[in-house]
């Protein structure tokens, strides 16, 4: 197990201060279920932007369905807005393959074509897969194809991270 050690708190600083800088106007953020929608509510909040914010899930349009199942999050994805000709600022909590992005974006063009679609992340930790870059990172970092790092949320809505061993790629 690694001895890394990451301030969510500190790197949501980081990233409401990234994302401030690429919203237009009329844009719209859009969690990736489950992380990434905390980050959205969250940042919805903070940055005052009027409405709600979306939650999409990437479980219908993984590529690796046949290795994970499904999986929970299935029905996660709620846009309480027109997605025709929206700018959309995608927001997660950690890019790693590009896999889950992309399937997350399948999934809203399923719903409509934005005018764009501009990824901001809590944590790229490398690994691409796919020609997939984040416009806002709040952290940039390697870490082994074994570890897994994943946010979670206290009840009092604190972020932190954990890091766990894990199969190769995910």
């Amino acid at each position: 197990m690694s001895t890394l050690s990451l301030d969510a708190e500190a790197l949501y600083a980081e990233l409401r201060n990234g994302v401030r800088g690429l919203l237009q106007p009329g844009a719209v953020l859009v969690g990736v279920w489950s992380g990434g929608a905390w980050l959205a509510e969250r940042l919805q909040a903070d940055l005052g932007l009027p409405g709600e914010h979306g939650v999409i899930s990437s479980a219908l349009h993984r590529d690796d369905f046949g290795q994970r199942g499904m999986a929970a999050g299935v029905d996660a994805t709620r846009l309480p807005f027109e997605i025709d000709g929206k700018h959309i600022v995608l927001v997660d909590d950690v890019l790693y393959t590009g896999r889950t992005i992309r399937a997350v974006v399948n999934e809203l063009f399923d719903f409509g074509r934005p005018a764009s679609v501009t990824l901001a992340v809590l944590v790229d930790r490398g690994g691409r897969e796919l020609p997939i870059q984040a416009a806002c990172a709040a952290a940039r970092l390697t870490l082994p194809a074994t570890q897994r790092l994943s946010l979670a949320r206290h009840d009092d809505g604190r972020l932190r991270f954990a890091v766990e061993a894990t199969g190769a790629g995910e």
